[in-house]
């Protein structure tokens, strides 16, 4: 019995110690607790009233959305909706989120323990880094790649009965041709890197869809190099079949000399653009 009683005296003892170590939460400190979210809740009420969906920079994110206290929801968007981040699908879903938005804030059940705020990645980039997301979403990529598959899916659904044409050479010649075009004309990069389209000068109205340094490009510059590509492999297409295929004297002659043109033409184009990107370059062919 004497043991526990001692037991108990010495949980006691340093239960009392730690608190006066570490103190006791006081009033005042709590009073200025709920002073501080009461604030924060009323900031975002008044914003909320203007606006449904609240548009936040980095501040405002980490103040009201990081930091305690906080007793209500954030549901917030990540986009990228300005126009030279060429980013189709953002708007689309800016304006979904919109309507939610406004849904809830204009229905009976509406609180203030659930807002809606959107960061925009040019207004708020370093919510992005704090988020670990070092680029604007861009999902034209997955898009087409969806688009792709449906499109497949779809033949192989109604040429199930016939499958032959998965054996075609031609059809996978062109397939594997298409995607050799895309990936050397620099689809890759720009879905990693997320260039914009082209550059406008503000001072002049010039608009460059060439990038003037080796080290970076425009998408429109990529469209323009997958064209050049394209020009030149149907020259060297049209040459083969110029000296291989069966066909009249005279259609003969005509592909050669087509394809000789498209070869030079596009050849000459595309080594014109290589000049402009690699200055010092020594060689040019038709066109400085």
């Amino acid at each position: 019995m004497a043991a526990r009683w001692w037991l108990w005296c010495v949980s006691a003892t340093v239960a009392v110690a730690l608190l006066l170590v570490y103190g006791v939460p006081s009033a005042s400190a709590q009073r200025k607790k709920e002073m501080v979210l009461s604030e924060k809740v009323s900031q975002l009420m008044e914003w909320t009233n203007k606006r449904p969906v609240i548009r936040m920079n980095g501040d405002k994110f980490r103040r009201l959305v990081k930091a305690p206290p906080r007793n209500y929801s954030v549901i917030v968007m990540f986009t990228a909706l300005q126009l030279h981040r060429q980013c189709v699908v953002c708007k689309q879903a800016d304006e979904e989120f919109q309507i939610l938005a406004n849904s809830w804030r204009y229905s009976s059940a509406f609180t203030n323990r659930i807002f809606f705020a959107m960061v925009d990645f040019d207004e708020g980039s370093d919510v992005f880094q704090m988020i670990r997301v070092i680029r604007p979403p861009n999902y034209a990529g997955p898009l087409m790649l969806g688009l792709l598959l449906a499109v497949i899916g779809g033949l192989v659904y109604l040429r199930r009965s016939n499958m032959e044409f998965l054996f075609n050479k031609t059809g996978w010649a062109f397939a594997a041709l298409c995607f050799v075009l895309a990936m050397t004309s620099g689809q890759m990069w720009n879905h990693i890197r997320g260039p914009p389209y082209a550059h406008k000068n503000p001072h002049t109205g010039h608009v460059n869809y060439i990038h003037g340094s080796s080290q970076a490009q425009f998408v429109a510059e990529t469209h323009i190099v997958l064209l050049f590509n394209g020009g030149v492999t149907l020259g060297m297409v049209l040459l083969c079949e110029a000296a291989t295929s069966d066909m009249d004297i005279g259609k003969r002659k005509i592909m050669c000399v087509a394809g000789i043109g498209l070869v030079v033409l596009f050849f000459s184009w595309m080594l014109s653009i290589f000049r402009s990107k690699y200055h010092g370059y020594p060689y040019s062919f038709l066109m400085s």
